[in-house]
């Protein structure tokens, strides 16, 4: 055993065996070593390290390779110190305070506790003695260190900072308000007489700055995925989208309107003087040494100004692993076959935000190999994925879906993916591809698995031509999980659960449950969500009823005839096994989809 020292008076602060003085580096080999991953899974980890960067622990756990809590424990072993799983452990609030924020997001630690002179600290990496002596040299107390998941602390940092950060924020910014004259901001007053240096002038202020910065940390705290900045004739209003649902999270005064958007269009390198035509842009933030967060920006002209949203992308968040996504056990079996297929379409069908791209990233991650070559042609390009060509679509130069698809097919691939089948054209070519030895992944917008085939149709697709080149459509939703910290046991009413699609004989045993809310779930009862997803392999019978012209209902039947659970269904179980709420089933799907 090798004793660490304080820097400042030489003191011991923990030990470590000697073999992982250098862990950083050796963590992957020790954990090949313990038979905790296999040397290919450590590959895979290393290699999405290199995109998305993060800890190597952090992207194993993502991606499945090991579980937080066996992490954890090894780590724990390893360096000689306690483990702690954050999420079962309250946090004295004026414990948290002995530590700024700035420096336990910077070096990943929180405080937990405190005895006497003794600060106890949960840290990701014990090993990093820069971290501890920065803490111990600014609350003067002795540190004892304890180890924790990098996400675990991650979500603890969020809960006990973020509100209380936002808070400080807006009382400073009022501050600020309160000491400025009036004149100070007539340059942000009325939104068509402000010219482009006066709005530039406007967005760079001190206060503009740090209401902006506030919003977009505010939201990466919150885990929200996008901000809603919106204008009206006397009011201006910034919402987040939590969980799927929006929620207002401040009121800005009305004459901070433009400096505000026009501040958000300069960060996403947009013409702040253009102001009557929609905009695209990109937000690349970097948090620490190791986290990227990218925010997709449209601004909108709208009847009192521009609204601006913005969609947040964090790649340290995306989900690879297609068993954790929500398939039960017969319908991953069903999607597995189908991507394992050396030819023909697979289409995942979905409204805006129902986790498409999550699913077909996740396929893709599973394709992935040296031997395969996999081309994509997205608009944007949300996740840079390594051994993946990807291309970013550019309809202003002609670069669409269907180009891309030509050029893809003079690339040697096996593996397509198209962003999305919006036309003919792209429809066509994406079909004669699967025909022709290609296996091509794609999106359509539809409300359900069934009504892809009629979509494709209506398109100008020969029916034959598509009961032919489908192997599989899927159509998903995403529902709230119910707040693991709140979750409790509710009483339902029988008709309730009849309604829904329950038999009389099944409901009464039947057991419900729901969030109360608490601090981990800002109040709401919900943290996180799952998919629950509609699967319909497209087998011989099937085909026979496209090529003479079933109608979206009679696919359905003689799918869920022969197995197919459908979203309500889908959605029912999630809610049995006590996933979900009630609430939920009923609000993402539809009662005629049982």
């Amino acid at each position: 055993m090798k004793s660490f020292y304080n820097i400042i008076d030489c003191r011991p602060i923990f030990y470590i065996n000697k073999e992982i003085f250098t862990v950083a580096g050796k963590l992957g080999e020790l954990l090949v070593k313990q038979n905790l991953i296999t040397p290919e899974q450590l590959q895979k980890a290393l290699a999405e390290q290199k995109i998305s960067g993060g800890r190597l622990g952090d992207n194993l756990t993502r991606l499945g390779f090991i579980a937080e809590k066996e992490l954890t424990g090894f780590l724990s072993k390893q360096y000689g110190v306690p483990d702690i799983d954050l999420s079962e452990t309250e946090v004295d609030p004026e414990v948290v305070e002995l530590i700024p924020e700035d420096v336990a997001r910077k070096h990943n630690l929180l405080p937990v506790s405190r005895m006497g002179a003794t600060l106890v600290v949960a840290m990701a990496d014990p090993s990093n003695v820069f971290a501890i002596d920065d803490v111990k040299f600014l609350t003067g107390y002795n540190i004892e260190v304890v180890v924790a998941s990098e996400p675990g602390i991650k979500e603890a940092i969020a809960k006990y900072y973020g509100s209380k950060a936002m808070d400080d924020v807006i009382e400073g910014f009022d501050d600020i308000m309160d000491e400025l004259d009036d004149d100070e901001y007539e340059v942000i007053g009325d939104f068509e007489d402000l010219s482009e240096d006066e709005l530039a002038k406007a967005s760079a202020q001190a206060p503009v700055v740090k209401m902006v910065n506030s919003i977009l940390m505010n939201a990466i705290n919150k885990a929200a995925s996008d901000i809603h900045v919106e204008s009206y004739e006397k009011s201006f209003r910034i919402r987040l989208r939590i969980d799927g649902k929006l929620y207002e999270v401040m009121k800005p005064a009305l004459k901070l309107r433009n400096a505000i958007v026009s501040r958000l269009k300069i960060m996403s390198q947009m013409d702040i003087a253009e102001r009557r035509l929609p905009q695209d842009g990109r937000i690349k933030l970097r948090l620490g040494k190791e986290r990227e967060m990218d925010f997709r920006v449209s601004a909108l002209p709208c009847a009192y100004g521009e609204k601006v949203v913005l969609r947040l992308l964090d790649k340290s968040s995306l989900q690879l692993d297609m068993t954790k996504l929500g398939f039960e056990e017969e319908q991953l079996r069903q999607f597995k076959d189908a991507i394992s297929q050396p030819y023909g379409m697979i289409l995942v069908t979905g409204p805006t935000g129902s986790g498409k791209t999550t699913t077909l990233y996740s396929a893709l991650s599973e394709l992935n190999k040296p031997t395969v070559n996999i081309s994509t042609a997205e608009d944007p390009v949300e996740y840079n994925l390594a051994g993946i060509n990807q291309v970013q679509m550019h309809d202003e130069i002609g670069l669409n879906f269907a180009g891309a698809l030509r050029s893809f097919l003079r690339q040697d691939p096996n593996v397509i993916l198209v962003g999305e089948i919006r036309d003919f054209e792209t429809a066509e070519i994406a079909v004669k591809a699967a025909l022709t030895g290609q296996l091509v992944l794609s999106t359509l917008h539809t409300n359900d698995a069934a009504s892809s085939v009629t979509r494709l149709v209506n398109m100008g697709i020969e029916a034959f031509l598509v009961s032919s080149s489908v192997n599989l459509i899927q159509a998903q939703r995403l529902v709230r999980r119910i707040c693991p910290e709140c979750k409790e046991q509710i009483e339902v009413p029988t008709s309730a659960l009849t309604d829904i699609g329950i038999s009389p004989e099944e409901a009464p045993t039947v057991t419900c449950f729901k969030g109360r809310g608490c601090n981990t779930c800002n109040n709401t009862g919900y943290k996180g969500r799952i998919a629950i997803y509609e699967i319909m392999p497209i087998d011989e019978e099937l085909r026979t009823h496209i090529i003479n012209g079933a109608s979206d209902i009679e696919l359905k039947k003689v799918a869920i005839s022969k197995g197919m659970k459908s979203l309500r269904q889908s959605a029912i179980s999630k809610m049995r096994d006590g996933v979900t709420t009630l609430d939920e089933v009923v609000s993402v799907t539809m009662a005629d989809e049982s």
